[in-house]
């Protein structure tokens, strides 16, 4: 009538003889491999070193006599929290960059809009062709990428063969520019961008009608450009 067959109920009436319940019981199934105590030291490792490897630690593990694979301590890590990704780069600063750039934040956080309408930002970088061949990663939990620990330090210009420079306002970005020739003297860079830069600030005066408060990057500034306070 209940269409089970003789032999599960056979077997659930046993169970109940010999266990007194048909519940499944715990301290079922296989056994973990690693320890709470070498689950903690793991998580205790990656937290104050997360570009260690899962070989790393499958080594150190070995050294005092635990022996799992680097795939058991991968799937360990993943129930604490803790993957694998590919560290966010961001620019090496030092302590005095440090210092600037949250002092240049503090001092402009409560510029009004009519402010940044009125700004344009540019911006160089010369491009690897054959960038490090070697994929690094770093062990860390979510929304922690941009943890210093968990970045990898790029120097601006180290090395390349293409030389790119972009700005963009709050109309809208502007086109990309391929700087040919030398390109180490910032000078150089800009004398042969200013007539691009000032069609830029054209196009920012018809927008806001504000070109005689456009603040230029002094770097950037050319003879032939207007002069900005």
């Amino acid at each position: 009538m209940l269409n089970i067959p003789r032999e599960t109920i056979g077997s659930i009436i046993r169970k109940f003889k010999a266990k007194g319940t048909v519940e499944t019981l715990p301290g079922r199934g296989r056994k973990k491999m690693l320890t709470s105590t070498a689950a903690r030291y793991l998580k205790r490792r990656v937290e104050k070193s997360p570009r260690v490897t899962a070989e790393e630690l499958r080594k150190d593990l070995s050294d005092v006599g635990t022996e799992v694979s680097a795939q058991t301590i991968r799937r360990t890590l993943r129930n604490e929290g803790l993957h694998a990704r590919t560290p966010r780069r961001t620019p090496l600063l030092s302590p005095k960059n440090k210092k600037s750039r949250l002092q240049y934040a503090k001092g402009h956080v409560d510029k009004p809009q009519k402010f940044w309408d009125s700004v344009l930002w540019t911006d160089e970088t010369k491009l690897e062709l054959f960038g490090p061949m070697d994929q690094r990663y770093v062990w860390r939990r979510k929304n922690k990428a941009y943890e210093e620990k968990n970045t990898l330090p790029t120097v601006k210009h180290g090395g390349g063969s293409i030389m790119l420079w972009g700005c963009f306002a709050s109309a809208g970005t502007g086109k990309l520019q391929r700087v040919q020739g030398p390109t180490s003297p910032k000078p150089q860079v800009c004398d042969g961008l200013h007539h691009i830069v000032i069609q830029y600030l054209l196009v920012l005066k018809r927008i806001h009608g504000t070109l005689h408060t456009l603040k230029l990057p002094c770097t950037c500034r050319s003879k032939t450009a207007p002069k900005h306070d």
